[in-house]
């Protein structure tokens, strides 16, 4: 049995408790007929993941999570072969016990493209960030409205958040200096905050996409012995729907991580540049954004957000 988690503090608590999960884990396994395989636990991860033998991965969400549970099930169920690169297989979900939810898919073969990174030739690292483009063009082009939902199913664009997506980033820009702030940024980056997304070119009206949000190495893997070529894109509990631009955040920062080389090979695969104090902007905005840890990771030599965005999302 997996215990009652009713707040995310808890979650915390419960989640790296590998003894209090382990019994839980392994008897949905055996109701979902693949129970007796070894069972081997992710190290990463918000939420318990576990490689069941060599074919299947089991994502476990406590209640707090449910939303994210039924987003991954929905787009993988969604994604089934549509995209240049492999999506894990949807197998099973559902509901399990104490408000915990559950997603069982196939397993991707190969290995985490962030710690192969360092052995990756160059020459392959630039033909990488060529699928990755051709791979979020593909993914941006889906139609999720509800003339592509499945017979009985609910349209993928009303199911995803944020919903309204001018609420949203009227909300994520109310709230930017702030969260920014609780993270630890000075005061000489957060005064700039509000000039800079008060002047941003965010775009009245944008096209509504299928986001990943967090298209970046650590959710993408790649066979070396397959001429490292991209094997696997996952994690699609923070998928959203909203302006593609939002996608280039995570791709800018983490996938070619201020390679102005690699990141304008990634755009012309795409397809269309990005104007970088746009992606500056949704930088700020983005859900998970953390300017602190950012300029730790990047150690830019800019000091204005301005010169920031030509660093980090500039192209060569």
């Amino acid at each position: 049995m997996l215990p009652l988690v009713e707040t995310d503090e808890q979650g915390d608590a419960v989640v790296p408790e590998e003894a209090v999960l382990r019994p839980g884990a392994e008897a949905l396994c055996a109701r979902l007929g693949v129970g007796g395989r070894a069972l081997e636990r992710f190290a990463e991860g918000s939420v318990p993941v576990y490689a069941v033998g060599s074919e299947h991965v089991l994502k476990l969400f406590p209640a707090p999570s449910a939303r994210d549970a039924l987003t991954e099930e929905r787009v993988l169920a969604f994604l089934a072969g549509r995209l240049p690169v492999p999506t894990p297989a949807l197998r099973a979900a559902g509901e399990y016990v104490n408000g915990w939810r559950y997603v069982l898919m196939s397993r991707l073969h190969g290995e985490g493209l962030a710690p192969a990174w360092p052995r990756v030739p160059q020459r392959e690292r630039e033909r990488i960030a060529h699928d990755c483009g051709e791979a979020l063009a593909a993914l941006h082009a889906l139609d999720t409205s509800r003339t592509a939902a499945a017979p009985g199913a609910e349209p993928l664009a009303d199911a995803l958040p944020p919903g309204d997506w001018p609420a949203f980033l009227a909300r994520q820009r109310a709230g930017a200096v702030a969260r920014q702030r609780e993270r630890g940024l000075p005061e000489a980056w957060l005064e700039q905050i509000p000039e800079f997304l008060a002047a941003a070119p965010l775009p009245a009206g944008p096209q509504r996409a299928l986001l990943h949000t967090e298209f970046m190495r650590e959710h993408l893997i790649t066979d070396p012995a397959d001429g490292w070529r991209l094997t696997g894109l996952i994690d699609f509990e923070p998928a959203m729907i909203g302006d593609p631009a939002y996608d280039l955040v995570a791709v800018g920062l983490f996938t070619t991580r201020a390679d102005p080389h690699l990141l304008g090979r990634l755009l012309a695969a795409y397809g269309r540049p990005f104007e970088p104090r746009l992606l500056m902007a949704y930088t700020l905005l983005h859900v998970y954004s953390n300017l602190p840890w950012y300029l730790r990771e990047l150690k830019p030599s800019a000091r204005t957000l301005d010169d920031l965005a030509l660093e980090w999302f500039g192209t060569a």
